[in-house]
């Protein structure tokens, strides 16, 4: 295995004991935090955004996530941004489309990828994005997004964020399971 392999595997398993410490004492907006910070450290990434699905409407909360749009103080006050399933149980976008799809993906290109339809108007540029799903067996619990690398996405950024993904689906199973207050 190479250094930076041993490095990025070390990384991950501090990040999964880091945030395994954390369950039985904190919130899931403190958990997401910490899933924030490391999923940023660790794939070098500028920004992120992490969700879960909320189980009684479905919606998409973002619940820790970077400050992208002059709106996003707006969602800082509430403490989260939620999105809306539509009537076709699809969230949509290119921010919807691991949730919709329930695959992993990266684009280097994304206002090209078939899933966009734009930025809100103020929004940060992004040059790169890598989205997954947080999965419970075929069950989406949420997702973890991530954009402006400093260097370009790969397939081991993608493993990475998977792993990530891995860690906080435990964190949002006890969630759902009330083991775990949102604040």
């Amino acid at each position: 295995m190479l250094e930076n392999e041993l490095s990025t595997q070390k990384n991950l398993e501090n990040a999964r004991n880091r945030i395994m410490g954390m369950l039985n004492t904190s919130t899931l907006k403190e958990i997401s935090d910490v899933v924030y910070q490391e999923a940023l450290a660790i794939t070098n990434s500028k920004n992120c955004y992490v969700a879960f699905v909320d189980p009684k409407n479905k919606d998409s909360v973002g619940i820790s996530f970077s400050h992208l749009t002059p709106g996003c103080e707006y969602y800082k006050e509430l403490g989260e941004a939620r999105f809306k399933i539509r009537k076709d149980g699809t969230y949509g976008g290119l921010l919807g489309y691991s949730i919709d799809t329930g695959e992993s993906f990266f684009t280097h290109d994304p206002k090209n990828h078939p899933a966009a339809h734009g930025l809100p108007p103020g929004h940060e540029p992004v040059s790169q994005f890598l989205s997954v799903a947080v999965k419970n067996e075929e069950d989406i619990l949420g997702q973890i997004v991530l954009a402006n690398p400093q260097e370009k996405y790969s397939q081991e950024h993608l493993k990475i964020a998977e792993k990530i993904a891995d860690i906080y689906a435990t964190v949002l199973k006890h969630y759902y399971d009330g083991k775990i207050p949102i604040r």
